[in-house]
This record gives structure tokens, C-alpha cells and sequence, in this order.
């Protein structure tokens, strides 16, 4: 079994910065979808922002599975890819598909088994103290479909554990880097939002800002056992751009804003007014 390309299974996709604008609601036509590898077994794409994975039921929406079969239906007109996990629609990042029935068997049975190293990019709100940490916690789903924690071992709960460490601070925002131990639904949102910095742009879980105009996640790398040459391989995709303007914009300002400050006469002397008038001894 070779791959399409030989390049691409061991790291990035050379050349093709992630220049996401940053808005999901701009984002309205995906056809040149970024596929990151491809062999006779698995495909792995990197999915923009704002599109789901799969339609909602009874919904002919666009959606990254329809245009993954449509790629692959050009070389094979029966081909059909299997989902075998998924993110979220505002989440993009690194997908993988199967492309066979039991390609889908295996890594759906051994996924946790399987997969090596999962880690996502997060722009969250506020300022962490420490410069890595680890999220230890129980997750439970609401009728709604919200995660949130509970104390351990709740009826239902499942454990959740995420590594995280900074890259980036400004004092509104981090730039995080994190690490799943467990793969939950929602888990770095709900984890995230426990801690008291819900991801930017996830009103879901809490968030008060909303930078970008999307959901500041991102899948950058996963890194897998192959379900049949059981060679390991490592998929990445560079977090988007924007998420890294939108810590330095507010870093400028606040810059910017102790530096008008200082310069400002009334800051420097707590007597200065905004007229003068002649002093008298």
C-alpha cells in the first residue's frame, strides 16, 4: 500500500500557510477543500470553518462528507467515505475518513487504541497564570447536548483528561496548545469553560468575547496508527492566522493605550486639568 503522497503523511502540508480570515459566516463556499493525504485505505482533509461534517437530518446543507464522496467518485464512481470521527462545524482543522467498510471497522473499534496524539489550538479568554497545566474531570452531556462537570465518578460521567501549555498571552486573551488524553464530546470547550476561559467566540460554554466571528478552535495535529500497514503517521495543519492577529491586536492596544497614558499630562500629574491657570505664591 502506497500513499498519493509520501510527503505529506509525515507532517504539514509544505507550502499552504492556514490563512483562515478567521469569520465562519464569510466562509460560504468549501469546494477547494485542502486534502492533506490520501491512500488506498484512509483520506485526511483539512476542514474549514463553518461546515459541518454531515448535514443535519432531513437538511441538504452543505457539508464536508458530500464533498469528500464527490472527490473521490472522480477516480471511482462508487466510492464511499466513511466518517470515523468528527469536529464540531465551527472546529476546523485535521479530518480523517476511511474509504473502505472495514477500514471503518477497525479504526472505529480500536480508535482509542489507535490514535497516537491529538492536539488542538484554542485562542481562550483572560490570562492563565501558570504556563501549563493538566485538565482532570468528570463530563457529563445535558438533554440539550451541553457538556459540563461534575463531580467524579457521576452516574453517566465519562473522565476526561486534556494537557495543555501556553504559546501566546495578552492579558484578554491565551493562545493555548492541548493535548487530549481522552476524546470527548466538547471536551476542551466544557474543560475550558470549567476553568473559567471558555474558548473565544463559544457563547455555548460562556464566552463574553467573540474576536474572529467563529469558534477559536482548531484541530492541528493527529497522529495515528495506519489500520492496515500499521505504520504511524502524523497530520498536521498550521492553526489559522487569525487566531495569532487577534492576540497581537489586542496586545497592540493595550500598547498602545499605556503609552497614550504616559504621555498624557493629566496621567503624569494628578493636579493637571483639562485648562490651565496661572499660579500665584
Amino acid at each position: 500500500m502506497r500513499p498519493k503522497n509520501r510527503r505529506d503523511a509525515s507532517g504539514p502540508h509544505e507550502g499552504r500557510p492556514h490563512t483562515d480570515s478567521g469569520h465562519s459566516k464569510s466562509r460560504l463556499s468549501h469546494e477547494r477543500i485542502h486534502y492533506l493525504y490520501e491512500d488506498e485505505a484512509i483520506i485526511v482533509v483539512s476542514k474549514p470553518v463553518g461546515l459541518p461534517v454531515i448535514a443535519p437530518e432531513g437538511s441538504r446543507a452543505k457539508n464536508l462528507y458530500d464533498i469528500v464522496t464527490k472527490h473521490l467518485r472522480e477516480r471511482n464512481p462508487r466510492a464511499r467515505p466513511a466518517v470515523v470521527h468528527r469536529l464540531d462545524r465551527d472546529t476546523s482543522g485535521v479530518m480523517m475518513f476511511a474509504k473502505s467498510a472495514l477500514g471503518k471497522k477497525i479504526l472505529m473499534s480500536r480508535w482509542n487504541e489507535l490514535v497516537r496524539e491529538r492536539v488542538y489550538v484554542a485562542l481562550a479568554e483572560g490570562a492563565f497564570d501558570a504556563d501549563a497545566g493538566r485538565f482532570d474531570s468528570w463530563l457529563l452531556e445535558n438533554r440539550a447536548g451541553t457538556v459540563y462537570t461534575v463531580a467524579p465518578e457521576t452516574r453517566g460521567a465519562l473522565r476526561s483528561i486534556t494537557n495543555w501549555h501556553v504559546l501566546r498571552r495578552s492579558p484578554r486573551f491565551t493562545l493555548l496548545e492541548l493535548s487530549l488524553e481522552t476524546g470527548r464530546k466538547h471536551q476542551i470547550r466544557a474543560q475550558l469553560s470549567a476553568a473559567g476561559h471558555p474558548v473565544a467566540g463559544d457563547s455555548r460554554y460562556g464566552a463574553h468575547t467573540d474576536p474572529l466571528g467563529r469558534l477559536c478552535l482548531h484541530a492541528s495535529l493527529l497522529a495515528i496508527e495506519h489500520p492496515f500497514s500499521h505504520q504511524v503517521l502524523r497530520f498536521e495543519d498550521p492553526p489559522p492566522e487569525s487566531f495569532l492577529t487577534a492576540l497581537n491586536v489586542h496586545e497592540e492596544q493595550r500598547v498602545r493605550g499605556k503609552d497614550e497614558s504616559r504621555n498624557d499630562p493629566r496621567k503624569r500629574n494628578p493636579r493637571a486639568s483639562g485648562t490651565t491657570r496661572e499660579l500665584r505664591l
